[in-house]
């Protein structure tokens, strides 16, 4: 079958699943509701039915296409799967105060319209949804010691996103940030919890330790080269295509790859960068143009392709279902912008 049929497949069940355990779960009164179910994008501000642009749900069926590529039920998955999806988007409500973001996905941002205290407690409430979701795995068939192994790998996760968050904000505040820092950092706060969703699905598909470490590497790799990837679309994106302005990551001093690279490597380009942008654009179009010069978007792409290549082989070494494999590997292409 097709990648389409696949995610024709589990893209309504995901979404089933995940307003389902919203009915179950969420308690009164409404206006609590209102901001978590406004942030999933199914409601606007007063309550209404929305149909704003929800996340790509990547995570989510990472975690379902390795459940069925590792040989299980993919439905048995789909509590994990949408635990991951709450996680994540527990992750983006926080993030969003703290990088003072106003927009999401098209729309205002809870703290926007709710304040930050109200916006931390909806992510605070987030967090605990994902949790309760996660519980009915055990309403499954899935033995009780994977439940409780799914159930340690999500807790680890959670510790790895908090502590990349942690890395991220200090990073803001220092110039010397070396490479290795930043890869590390981008191992928690981006590739940790695609490495967990991958490494959960072979879980509870009951791969064997073998198969589900190298289901943990594919994730692993295909976080860190989709974050490789976000750090060149920061600088080099098409604005009509990424929905950001052209060097969004060199306005905002954002310290990404190739960033790093240009700080090690071009005084001038450090000189620069340790002032917040005035808004001149011709200071965004030289400090592009430094980078440039430098070649710093190959070294990037190059990091990229590295990782992209240990996910694929780490894919390829694992999965046990053949007419799901390719389809998989088209998917991480189209996550990637590459033909893999």
């Amino acid at each position: 079958m097709s990648l389409q049929t696949y995610l024709e497949r589990y893209l309504p069940a995901l979404n089933r699943e995940l307003r389902a355990a919203a009915d179950r779960f969420l308690p009164g009164p409404p206006e609590y509701d209102r901001m978590l179910r406004y942030h999933m994008g199914w409601v606007d501000e007063q309550g209404n039915p929305a149909h704003a642009r929800p996340g790509k749900q990547i995570r989510p069926m990472l975690v379902l296409i390795c459940a069925e590529s590792a040989g299980g039920d993919w439905q048995q998955a789909l509590p994990a799967a949408a635990a991951v999806e709450f996680l994540h988007n527990f992750s983006l409500i926080h993030d969003d105060i703290e990088d003072n973001s106003p927009l999401r996905r098209g729309r205002p941002t809870l703290w926007k319209i709710w304040g930050q205290a109200n916006a931390i407690n909806a992510g605070d409430g987030m967090f605990a949804l994902a949790h309760q979701e996660l519980c009915c795995l055990a309403n499954t068939d899935i033995p009780a010691s994977r439940v409780l192994a799914a159930w340690e790998l999500f807790e680890r996760t959670c510790l790895l996103l908090t502590r990349g968050q942690f890395l991220d904000m200090t990073f803001e505040q220092r110039m010397d940030v070396a490479i290795d820092e930043y890869l590390d950092m981008i191992g928690g706060k981006s590739a940790a919890l695609i490495a967990a969703s991958t490494q959960l699905g072979a879980l509870i598909a009951g791969g064997t330790p073998a198969q589900i470490e190298q289901y943990a590497a594919f994730g692993h790799n295909l976080g860190m080269a989709f974050q490789v990837r976000d750090d060149i679309l920061g600088i080099w994106g098409d604005p009509e295509l990424t929905g950001k302005s052209a060097a969004t990551d060199i306005i905002t001093r954002k310290k990404s790859l190739p960033v790093l690279y240009g700080l090690e490597h071009s005084p001038e380009f450090r000189a620069m960068y340790a002032h917040a942008y005035q808004g001149n654009p011709a200071e965004v179009a030289r400090a592009v143009a430094i980078l440039d010069a430098l070649d710093t978007r190959a070294f990037a792409e190059q990091y990229e392709a590295d990782y992209l290549r240990r996910a694929i082989n780490a894919y390829r070494s694992a999965a046990s279902v053949a007419a799901l494999a390719e389809a998989t590997v088209e998917f991480v292409g189209s996550l990637l912008g590459r033909v893999v």
